[in-house]
């Protein structure tokens, strides 16, 4: 029996469905702005939560009491060492610990949960089920996380909840983000991929001005001014994340009753009618194919030369995700220490940097093709290194109207000199191996970058640990990047254009985090 093989997200002339399209992207924007709030609202909180723990406080007195040299040369670099911890305070680190579990869990459960969802056969289809349990659940843990933290001040009871919320956003992030290429024919995945990129932006800039809103409304609400002196943002808190877990549920009800995923179950049903019938000629053409892969990896071997070009590559892009994870964590602590921000006010100055991003995106890779991938990252990380440099050097002079004009300057021009690098990254990587084991290169493309997610938050609290002042990031950032520079200096390969620019589109959509 012959069924409409027309898909979701596709019109019947064989053009993409925009408004279905959109409705699909609905999933993917209630996880983006949960993300965007993450970051910096959740370590404004630990450090709220971990300044006010006599355990926290106890455990610094006693490093400090044991290594007193450490609280001289925090001093010698300009740190308060008049704590409560009789000096340093192992706060920082004790963030950078917790702002990992996110990409631990991404790292082990999402790859999980994108394959059991590929062998999921229910009426609501394979990857649905997994959002519309998966939304609500975190959408009401996200809720909490800020509950628990100020009114409880429970540090056991917050972690816990942390925990909860990222493994369960980790249960139905890979689903979510495989929901659009099941419903869209292969052809139109590119312009697919455009419309889910759109809506996850929409949800990152909610996410990024929940904050802004909120304040807003509560001085609106409550006659008190943001301005006053006895303004404490953390009162608002629980309303941005409360606002996150609604944009949340109301983008799985857009899910659950507009986006229409075929019946796996008739799916399955249909394909062991097809496998016992055609068995026999699979058990023939898999023999085929593992002779066929078998001679191809001998062939295709990687020379010492390519071989170098990978390690330094991937040695590269583990400095640069070191370098600009760092900013994405702990940049609301640096601008509420250093530039006397809001948290509100300083996701506002990270909407720079995203947008400058996004508008970079099509000049990223068209100046990849026109001057080559690896001149187009090593620009960009020129641009990185001077732009932050550029602020630190008129910041630690004291020159305010400056510094105040240059951070704007690094965020912006930072942004664009992000996207020329991540651009050009993957598809440099994925050309060092050749279209045969782009597979396994992007296996190594993801282990690298999300190495340095879960290595950086740890290896920069320690840094702000003994500097004392969250302005080492701009140290911290800078030397990353040069690390980078020196690294893609050595690469000497994937330059060539095998891989094309719907592949790369395909990979990037199976492997989104």
């Amino acid at each position: 029996m012959e069924t409409n093989e027309i898909k979701f997200c596709a019109k019947p002339n064989g053009k993409l469905h925009y408004p279905h399209t959109i409705l699909t992207g609905f999933g993917f924007l209630a996880s983006s702005i949960a993300w965007a709030i993450y970051d910096p609202y959740i370590t404004k909180l630990l450090n709220f939560l971990l300044n006010k723990s006599t355990t926290i406080t106890e455990w610094s007195v006693k490093l400090n009491e044991a290594f007193p040299k450490l609280a001289e040369f925090a001093a010698a670099n300009g740190e308060d060492v008049a704590t409560a911890a009789g000096g340093i305070t192992l706060v920082p680190l004790f963030i950078g610990i917790i702002m990992t579990f996110d990409n631990i869990f991404g790292v082990i459960f999402q790859p999980t949960f994108g394959k059991l969802s590929d062998n999921t056969h229910s009426r609501f289809g394979k990857r649905r089920p997994y959002v519309i349990f998966g939304a609500p659940v975190a959408a009401v843990l996200f809720a909490i996380i800020p509950l628990v933290a100020i009114k409880i001040g429970s540090i056991p009871l917050t972690m816990l909840f942390i925990i909860l919320f990222v493994f369960v956003m980790s249960l139905w992030r890979a689903p979510v983000v495989a929901l659009m290429p099941d419903l869209t024919p292969n052809e139109l995945r590119s312009e697919g991929n455009a419309v889910i990129n759109l809506m996850g932006g929409a949800g990152s800039a909610m996410g990024l001005f929940a904050g802004t809103i909120v304040t807003a409304v509560y001085c609106a609400v409550t006659g008190l001014s943001s301005k006053a002196e006895n303004w404490d943002e953390i009162q608002t808190f629980p309303y941005v994340f409360l606002l996150g877990s609604v944009v949340m549920i109301i983008g799985m009800l857009v899910v659950f009753f507009f986006v229409k995923e075929p019946d796996s179950r008739i799916i399955k049903a249909k394909g062991e009618i097809n496998q016992a019938v055609d068995e026999e000629a699979r058990r023939k053409a898999e023999k085929e194919a593992e002779k066929a892969e078998k001679a191809a990896r001998k062939a295709e071997k990687l020379t010492p030369d390519k071989r170098r070009s990978l390690i330094f590559m991937l040695m590269a892009l583990f400095f640069l995700f070191c370098g600009t994870n760092a900013v994405q964590t702990f940049f609301a602590l640096f601008a509420g220490e250093i530039l006397g921000k809001t948290t509100a006010q300083a996701t506002i100055m990270t909407t720079a940097f995203a947008a400058a991003s996004a508008l970079a995106a099509l000049p990223a890779g068209w100046l990849g093709k026109k001057f080559g991938r690896k001149k187009t990252i090593m620009g960009g990380l020129l641009i990185f290194i001077i732009a932050f440099a550029t602020y630190l050097i008129t910041a630690k002079a004291g020159i305010d109207a400056l510094s105040g004009v240059f951070i704007w300057v690094a965020l912006i021009v930072g942004g664009a000199a992000n996207m020329f690098i991540t651009v050009n990254t993957l598809p440099l990587v994925l050309e060092i191996g050749g279209i045969d084991k782009v597979g396994t290169f992007t296996g190594y493309y993801y282990t690298a970058t999300f190495s340095a997610q879960i290595a950086t938050p740890i290896i920069y609290g320690i840094i702000r640990m003994f500097t004392g002042t969250y302005m080492s990031l701009f140290y911290y950032c800078p030397v990353a990047f040069v690390l980078s520079f020196l690294c893609i200096l050595v690469v000497r390969h994937g330059e060539a254009q095998t891989i094309s620019d719907e592949m790369l589109e395909q990979i990037r959509d199976e492997n989104e985090d």
